[in-house]
């Protein structure tokens, strides 16, 4: 086998750091955001969520959840807000270690990691969603049929129609684990 066999090109290496570059800059940008729309509320009210802090009309959000009976959105009901900009600091890591070492085993590996950690990840936002959709309060000023929010798309509850979408963060993400992919193409053999 030639050295080109065993080693991903400078090329290759190159996009990976690319990649590590994005992975870092997601960390800047909202991740993912709710906006609800209301006839009071044309305007919208925001939630968005950054990897390490929510943003945007969060009292005013929780102020109205109150009288359906669902729990306030606040950083302590979400503990990976804590920790989540070190476990994406850890993957810009592997992923410039990737880079130097320029090893296809090395990158399929990481490759896996970046899947478990974004199933994971869909997977605990889809758990959240659940749990403040479906766990009002039976004392609620207003009774409402449990819901579940959509992680993308629109929902509709009450008078609010809540539109979910993914923020730049994602999308850098996203584009940071495409980039991964190019290098099994173009160094397979």
């Amino acid at each position: 086998m030639n050295v080109r066999g065993k080693k991903l090109s400078i090329f290759s290496s190159l996009l990976i750091v690319l990649s590590a570059a994005f992975i870092v800059m997601s960390l800047f940008f909202p991740w993912w955001k709710m906006i609800f729309f209301a006839p009071q509320y044309p305007e919208g009210l925001n939630i968005i969520v950054y990897p390490n802090k929510l943003d945007g009309q969060i009292d005013i959000v929780n102020g109205l959840n109150h009288y359906i009976g669902m729990d306030n959105f606040s950083e302590e009901t979400f503990p990976e807000l804590t920790y989540l900009t070190y476990l994406v600091g850890g993957l810009a890591a592997l992923t410039l270690l990737t880079a130097v070492l320029r090893k296809k085993s090395v990158l399929y590996g990481l490759i896996g990691l970046m899947t478990i950690g974004g199933i994971l990840g869909v997977l605990d936002l889809r758990k959240a969603l659940h749990d403040f959709g479906t766990n009002l309060s039976p004392t609620a000023p207003i009774k409402i049929d449990p819901f579940v929010p959509p992680i993308i798309g629109h929902n509709t509850v009450a008078n609010f129609v809540t539109n979910s979408v993914l923020g730049t963060g994602a999308y850098l993400l996203i584009a940071a684990f495409l980039l991964l992919l190019i290098p099994l193409w173009k160094d397979r053999k």
